[in-house]
């Protein structure tokens, strides 16, 4: 490699070589985790040419000026809806307050009273349940969802949307293109035969600003009425769609004015791609219950990392216990640095991830983070059979989270996502039983038998955690 060539092609290209190492040295640190930084550093110096070509595409986690553009002009739309919710805002509560406060700067969401959670831990049950919603629908449907499928479940929703659309009920389905990839085709032909109106959530262009194809459009939000929502992080899809492999999930289906946050991003969302906002204005549902709630949005567009900045932070001031459930775990130093801390703390944290993979390359990278949380006295849980694809967090029987965002770098950094935060002490405690119920039939990862894995693998988990961190 660093042998001086003897012809003046060879000399060009070694020359060029240490032109875009040097280069890197300046750009790549701007704005990345160290993590990042070291990955692409170290593939750049070794592989310059490639390395560079594989930065160009996915080395850049914005999007381009334009979106950002039409982002910005919502925020006095935004503004106005958190002035029509102000008046359904808690009473003041000093352990809540600090979270609201945040969770509003990041996401543009106040928090509200008057909702009623029921949480859907049935995989069937809460398709049964939007189906049945849809039927009744009396105004409108929106639906944004990573994963349409034109398979039997797909079918279903598309049909109930159908039947909406011929009673008059307006109707405007969103998906994403890469996440519904095996059954686009499919699933376009399928919403065309139903005459229901769709787009697709960040298409790739070409002439008008790249956006990046792993930058995803990953929350799973449906709105009837403007009345019920559903949150969580159940697509559209049939829960043995991939071989083998059967899908848990948690979806909340909330009714009370938190529903017009989950209503007012769908439409966000939708002007973000066709620059076409609905006259009609955000109507807030009626108090239809006790529960505390506030919607957390996250995504490139947002100037911090909200799901993290929120979790991190609140790790940080967890007192007894955390409870952390998701299918993909791929921390990076600043959440790994609050989970160690708050078990020295005394804090038991507990991880859920699933024993079925579906993802060999995450999963090996998730693997590698084990031997230091277990080092510093974090529990490991394996969920037995199942895909557990829920994304739930619980801290201190005072917060819990129930959305799209997985625990990773690709979720912190790449996805939209949309979280759900529940303050009230019965909808944490309803949590906080479906968590420990997945607890009481996961097997506990002790730290000696991960010790003994073989070396070959732990290998491939060092290789995998590298190119997890290429963001």
């Amino acid at each position: 490699m660093f042998g001086l060539p003897d012809s003046e092609l060879g000399i060009a290209f070694y020359i060029l070589e240490w032109v875009i190492r040097i280069g890197a040295l300046v750009a790549i640190p701007f704005r990345r985790s160290p993590a990042a930084t070291r990955s692409w550093l170290l593939l750049i110096f070794f592989l310059p040419v490639p390395g560079l070509l594989l930065f160009l595409t996915i080395g850049s986690p914005h999007f381009p000026e334009w979106r950002r553009e039409r982002f910005r002009e919502l925020d006095g739309w935004f503004h106005i809806l958190g002035s029509r919710l102000a008046a359904y805002a808690p009473l003041p509560q000093p352990d809540r307050d600090a979270i609201v406060a945040l969770t509003a700067s990041l996401g543009k969401m106040p928090a509200t009273t008057g909702n009623a959670v029921d949480l859907i831990a049935d995989y069937d049950a809460a398709i049964d349940r939007l189906v049945a919603d849809i039927d009744g629908a009396r105004s409108h449907v929106r639906i944004l969802v990573y994963i349409l499928a034109n398979d039997s479940v797909g079918q279903r929703v598309a049909d109930a949307l159908g039947r909406a659309v011929t009673r008059g009920v307006a109707v405007e389905v969103m998906f994403d293109p890469v996440g519904s990839r095996p059954w686009r085709r499919g699933t376009l032909a399928m919403l065309e035969a139903a005459n229901v109106p769709h787009r697709e959530a960040l298409p790739f262009r070409w002439l008008r600003g790249r956006t990046r194809r792993d930058m995803r459009n990953h929350r799973k939000l449906f709105v009837i009425d403007g009345e019920i929502g559903y949150v969580g992080s159940q697509n559209i899809v049939a829960k043995d769609f991939k071989p083998g492999i059967v899908n848990r999930e948690l979806v909340a289906r909330v009714t009370g004015p938190v529903v017009a946050q989950m209503e007012a991003l769908i439409r966000a969302d939708w002007y973000l791609e066709t620059h076409k906002l609905s006259a009609s204005p955000v109507v807030v549902p009626q108090p239809a219950g006790q529960a505390v709630a506030q919607l957390l949005p996250s995504g490139a567009e947002y100037p911090l990392e909200g799901f993290k900045t929120l979790l991190v932070w609140q790790l940080h001031q967890a007192r007894s216990h955390a409870i952390i459930v998701t299918p993909y775990f791929i921390p990076d130093d600043d959440l790994v640095d609050a989970m160690r801390t708050a078990a020295l703390r005394g804090v038991r944290i507990d991880i859920v991830v699933s024993a079925a993979v579906d993802q060999w390359l995450v999963r090996l990278a998730q693997n590698s983070y084990y031997a230091e949380l277990l080092a510093a006295d974090i529990h490991i849980h394996a969920y037995r059979r199942y895909l557990l694809h829920a994304k739930t967090v619980s801290i201190d029987g005072r917060l819990a989270l129930i959305g799209s965002s997985n625990v990773d770098l690709r979720s912190f950094q790449l996805n939209e996502e949309a979280s759900l935060l529940l303050f009230d002490t019965e909808s944490v405690a309803h949590v906080e039983a479906v968590q420990r119920e997945w607890l009481a039939h996961s097997d506990e990862i002790e730290r000696a038998a991960w010790k003994a894995r073989p070396f070959p693998r732990k290998i491939a988990e060092n290789i995998a955690r590298m190119v997890g961190s290429l963001l």
